[in-house]
């Protein structure tokens, strides 16, 4: 295998997470400045959200560390990081927003994440064993393993794809919700939220980039390997 190929399967999909988690911070960081118009905290717009749709069996909480942010569907609990959860900027109503979109998805049955929901445990069990997959089959040249390698990136590879509606659906329900109650103006306000969670779904698509590029190099190298 060339080092070209091994640049454009491995190094562009890693330059292209990093430019991603980069964009995403950026726009964090610019639009937690601005103060939403209405005055209210991540926490209290995820709570009138979760009102006004009818839900009242999720728990929103605070955890700790930046950009943590999450729906938790198995527990009923919508997890809101520090600055999200306590800040009435323009970013933090926009991501609580967005987890409560995915808090919508599960009242609406949306298929894209009961699927998402299914494969998690396979998906779980493929991060954990994987690095010892890939350290014994190219550093011990043992065949078996770069096969397991192979399975394990095909899981995480079809978990991110799914992932991919579920997330752009999430974003469009919390821009269209945020409008709708009033929690954000037009303008600049609107184009802050867009600008944020536009930015937090390149991470997704790098994610998948990403494993779609591993899962090809491994495949590549077991065909070599078997020459």
């Amino acid at each position: 295998m060339t080092f070209e190929l091994y640049l454009l399967l491995i190094g562009v999909p890693l330059a292209f997470g990093f430019w991603a988690q980069f964009r995403v911070t950026s726009a964090f960081n610019t639009y937690k400045r601005v103060p939403a118009a209405s005055g209210i905290t991540g926490a209290d717009a995820a709570r009138r959200i979760l009102l006004n749709a009818g839900i009242n069996d999720v728990e929103v909480v605070e955890i700790n560390g930046m950009l943590g942010d999450h729906y938790d569907p198995t527990d009923k609990r919508l997890c809101l990081s520090t600055d999200v959860y306590n800040d009435s900027s323009i970013a933090s109503v926009g991501i609580a927003a967005h987890e409560c979109g995915h808090a919508l998805q599960h009242q609406k049955n949306y298929a894209p994440l009961n699927l998402r929901m299914q494969i998690v445990p396979a998906t779980q069990f493929a991060s954990q064993i994987l690095p010892f997959v890939i350290l014994g089959g190219f550093f011990f040249h043992m065949t078996g393993l770069i096969t397991v390698g192979i399975a394990c990136y095909a899981v995480l590879m079809v978990f991110q794809l799914i992932t991919l509606p579920v997330e752009f659906d999430a974003s469009n329900r919390a821009k269209s919700i945020l409008q709708q109650m009033g929690i954000i103006g037009p303008g600049e306000e609107a184009s802050g939220v867009n600008a944020v969670l536009n930015a937090a779904a390149l991470t997704y698509v790098a994610a998948f980039v990403a494993a779609v590029g591993n899962l090809v190099y491994l495949l590549l190298a077991r065909r070599d390997s078997d020459r």
